[in-house]
This record gives C-alpha cells, sequence and structure tokens, in this order.
C-alpha cells in the first residue's frame, strides 16, 4: 500500500505534518477528512503530487459580498448551522463564480476545516481582512456579530470608493470628450478652412496660422501620436506595479493641491476603519497592522502604517511612531492615544473614521464645486480659441469687400 507524506491545515487553523498509507489518492483524502485536515502538501515516493486549487472564472462586486456577509449573519444569529446557511445562501445567488466558490467552501467546511480556511481559498473574494476577521469570530463563537461588522465595514468602503470615483470620473471624463472634440476639429473640420484660405489667397493672422500648424501635425502624426500615448499609459502602469514606482506616484498624488488633500482624508478613513474594525473583532494588533497597511491603497500610508507596527513590536505605544510618520493629521494622534490611554482604541478609531468620512464627502463636493468652473473656462478658451483662429481671416476678408 503506498504511503503519502502530506501537510495539512486541521480545524483549528494549524498546520499539521505526517504520514498515511492508502490504496490510493482518492482513499487517502477520505482519510484526511475523516481526521478534520485539509491538505495543502502531497508526496508520494518524493514526487509531490499537485493539489487542484478552485479556480475563479468570474467576478464578485462588493456590494455581493456585503449583501452575502449582511445575510450570512442573520442566519447564524438565527441558529441555523454553518452548512446548511452556505448550501441556502449559494444556491440563492445569481452570480454563478460566487455559487461555486461558496458550494466549494461547503464542501471544505463538511470536510472537517474552519470557515476561514474554507474562504481563504479564494483570495480575489475574502481577502485577508475578511479571512482573519471570520477565524476571531469563529476562534470566539461570536460569528455573527463579526459578520455583521464586517457586512458594515464592507458597504462603508464601497461608499469611500464612490466618493472617490465621483472626484476623478466627471474631470477626467470632460477632459477626454473635450480632447476628442479638439482633436477632431484640427483633423476634419479645420483642413476645410485651410483650402478656403488657399484659395482665397487671404492673409492669415497669427493666430490662424497656429491652428493650421497643429491641424497638419495632427493629420501627419495622428496614428504615431495615438501609439506613443498608448505605450506611455502602458509603461506608466508597468511602472506603478513596481514597488519604487507605486511610492513616487503615490507621494506625487499626495501632493496635488486639491487632489492630494483628498487622498490623504481617505486614506486616513481607510486606516482608521480598518484598523477599529479588526482590534473590535478581536484580532491581534501586530496581525491587524499587517492587514490595515495591505489595505491602505497608498504606498505612502502603507509604509506609514509598516513602520508604526514595526515600533509596536519593540514595545513602544502607537501614538508616537504615528506621529513621527508625518503622514497623518495631528488631530488623528491625538485621538488615537486618548483611545490608547483610555482602553477604548477600537471605538475612538470608529470615531475618527466616522468624522473623516463625512470630511471625504464634503471634500469631494469641494474638489467639483471647484473644478467644474476651471474646467468650463479652460474648454472655452481652447474650444472658442479654435473657431475664432478660423474665422479671423474671414472678418480680414469681409472688411475688405465692404472698404
Amino acid at each position: 500500500m503506498p504511503e503519502y507524506e502530506f501537510r495539512a491545515t486541521g480545524r483549528d487553523g494549524q498546520s499539521v505534518t505526517g504520514k498515511r498509507s492508502a490504496p490510493s489518492r482518492e482513499a487517502l483524502d477520505a482519510v484526511l477528512r475523516r481526521e478534520q485536515l485539509t491538505p495543502t502538501r502531497i508526496v508520494e515516493k518524493g514526487k509531490e503530487i499537485a493539489i487542484p486549487k478552485p479556480k475563479m472564472t468570474g467576478k464578485v462586486s462588493p456590494k455581493e459580498l456585503a449583501i452575502f456577509t449582511r445575510q450570512f449573519s442573520v442566519m447564524i444569529d438565527a441558529g441555523l448551522p454553518l452548512v446548511q446557511c452556505l448550501e441556502i445562501l449559494g444556491s440563492q445567488q445569481e452570480n454563478p463564480a460566487f455559487a461555486k466558490a461558496l458550494a466549494q467552501v461547503r464542501a471544505t467546511v463538511e470536510a472537517g476545516s474552519t470557515l476561514a480556511n474554507g474562504l481563504r481559498q479564494f483570495p480575489k473574494i475574502y481577502d485577508a481582512l475578511y479571512c482573519n476577521m471570520v477565524e476571531a469570530g469563529e476562534t470566539g463563537g461570536i460569528l455573527d456579530t463579526i459578520l455583521q461588522r464586517l457586512s458594515g465595514y464592507i458597504e462603508k468602503a464601497v461608499k469611500l470608493k464612490r466618493a472617490v470615483q465621483s472626484a476623478l470620473i466627471y474631470p477626467v471624463a470632460v477632459i477626454v470628450i473635450a480632447g476628442g472634440v479638439i482633436f477632431l476639429l484640427l483633423w476634419k473640420v479645420v483642413p476645410i478652412f485651410a483650402n478656403l484660405f488657399a484659395g482665397l489667397g487671404v492673409d492669415l493672422p497669427l493666430p490662424t496660422r497656429i491652428v493650421m500648424g497643429l491641424s497638419r501635425a495632427v493629420g501627419e502624426f495622428a496614428i504615431p501620436g495615438i501609439i506613443v500615448a498608448a505605450l506611455a499609459v502602458y509603461g506608466l502602469k508597468k511602472y506603478y506595479e513596481t514597488p519604487s514606482g507605486r511610492m513616487m506616484i503615490d507621494k506625487l498624488i499626495l501632493k496635488l493641491p486639491l487632489l492630494g488633500n483628498l487622498m490623504r482624508k481617505i486614506g486616513v478613513a481607510r486606516f482608521t476603519r480598518t484598523l477599529g474594525t479588526l482590534i473590535t473583532s478581536g484580532v491581534p494588533m501586530l496581525e491587524a497592522m499587517d492587514i490595515t497597511a495591505r489595505t491602505s491603497g497608498n504606498a505612502v500610508i502603507e509604509e506609514a502604517i509598516l513602520s508604526v507596527r514595526k515600533a509596536i513590536e519593540t514595545g513602544r505605544t502607537i501614538v508616537d511612531p504615528l506621529r513621527e510618520t508625518g503622514v497623518f493629521p495631528n488631530m488623528v494622534v491625538q485621538m488615537i492615544g486618548v483611545g490608547e490611554q483610555t482602553g477604548a482604541l477600537d471605538a475612538m478609531l470608529g470615531k475618527v473614521a466616522d468624522f473623516y468620512e463625512d470630511e471625504v464627502d464634503a471634500a469631494v463636493g469641494d474638489l467639483l464645486t471647484a473644478m467644474e468652473p476651471m474646467i468650463i473656462l479652460v474648454l472655452g478658451v481652447v474650444v472658442g480659441g479654435v473657431v475664432i483662429s478660423m474665422y479671423l481671416p474671414l472678418f480680414s476678408l469681409i472688411g475688405k469687400l465692404a472698404g
């Protein structure tokens, strides 16, 4: 009978290694299931056997995840068994990818694994924050409460993301549309006027000559220009994926006049909300800081949080390292310090998050109010300048004919 070496995860989440004899790989799986072990590595005769991992064929939106988490918490609170909850919720899912993932999670739990380990099979759906909070809820016997907090956290995170989109989508969309209009004017309309002026033989003023020169450049270099622009965007995206590139671009974003202040407030709101939710759920401070850093969304803030984590690891309090980073406002540092001294750090983090989420909403409104007239002014000057420059020679010609 073949002998297998294995590494597996137990029901308590701990890693287990050992050897088992079984007539086949399927029989080994049955043996491990009876022992409530989920294999992560299997070796037979010195050769590692691949363990098939579930694949995601679609996406799950944060809204779908928030609804699922809210329904899950209600079912657990009502006393329904865990496997039955997963079966009901999986059958109700309209998203086939989500339904398939829940079926796999249910099978893993039925095999004796914990819910947290089942969720960890799908990191694209359930991130480290989600899985660690579920694990803390299972360990403390408060899974329904943890799921309620998670659903609230996800809903507020979605709201924060929408605020960012509101701040960026409008000006970007207007600029793109305006750029397209100007491109079409230079590419198609201006050459018509150029041919007309050439036939009339009129003297062209400087603004008209400049616009016609731009039109010729667009006609000759439009395709190479588009290719260069596309390559530049692709190169910038790849550069941002590197640690140094991400750090440099995120630093520049935080230094922008209006947008930088908004992104800093968003970073503070996300940091305080995430850390407060994790601490309230019983996740250890150092692990909570790790997760918070990974979900910060900005390399500068992530680096600051990790430096605070290292300081806490050496025995320091959270206040002084936070102040030393220079990233977080003094008011935030002081409120967190008060929370730490009074033993209510999680509650204080929640209050700071509420305050800064309101600040983000106000900042988005202020940003849009400030940018709207600026965008209209710039578009009016550019588009109006192109149109007027084309009519200047006609005005001169009409004046000569009238004289």
